[in-house]
């Protein structure tokens, strides 16, 4: 998984192309002022937000950072630096990567390994659009909002469901627990463990 650090600008997000209203399906909504959008997020250094694309077998029209699995023989930057090639036709180097986060095993199966990259501020992302419906730059301001994080209980599981409020919407783990980390540990100098933060149960599958 790649978290892309880039510089933005303030108002370049005000029109989000996603079309929520057509996949909530006149559903209720989560709670009062969520209604799916990212909007209203950039502003300084930012990271590289996606909404995959709705036509995905796993985790359709989900948030998701750049990211998939490994080819044989790959390390996890080569995986990285190539699946943020193949989704946002952004090639960069080993030189720009910044370092790892922790791993954070999935529901699904699955290990992420965060591959931190400085991909400074003349980017142009071109979403591949089988995979990726939209990309985002959000400021990393974003993430030390007053209400973040979030953390609910479920039934089915004793550990915490981490939330991380952005836009008009809740970010999830994996990606929610990747973000918190990229706070605590970036942002704020601390090293608390985010593997134990738990999923909500639509993205155990």
């Amino acid at each position: 998984m790649a978290v892309v650090i880039v510089d933005s600008e303030v108002g370049e997000d005000r029109v989000d192309p996603a079309p929520v209203d057509e996949w909530i399906g006149g559903r209720p909504l989560p709670e009062a002022g969520l209604d799916g959008h990212m909007i209203n997020v950039s502003g300084g250094a930012a990271f590289l937000l996606c909404r995959r694309a709705s036509r995905l077998n796993a985790h359709p029209a989900q948030w998701a950072l750049p990211g998939g699995r490994l080819d044989p023989g790959e390390t996890v930057i080569d995986a990285a630096l190539r699946e943020l090639d193949e989704e946002l036709g952004i090639g960069l180097a080993d030189a720009n990567v910044l370092g790892l986060l922790d791993d954070y095993p999935t529901r699904s199966g699955y290990v992420i390994t965060p591959v931190v990259i400085w991909g400074g501020g003349r980017l142009n992302p071109q979403p591949a659009p089988d995979e990726v419906l939209a990309v985002y730059r959000v400021g990393l301001h974003q993430l030390q909002r007053k209400d973040s994080p979030r953390f609910i209980s479920i039934p089915e599981s004793p550990r915490p469901v981490v939330q991380i409020p952005l836009g008009n919407d809740l970010i999830h783990a994996p990606t929610g627990a990747v973000l918190l980390q990229l706070r605590w540990l970036c942002l704020e100098g601390r090293h608390d463990p985010v593997d134990q933060l738990e999923q909500p149960v639509f993205a155990w599958r």
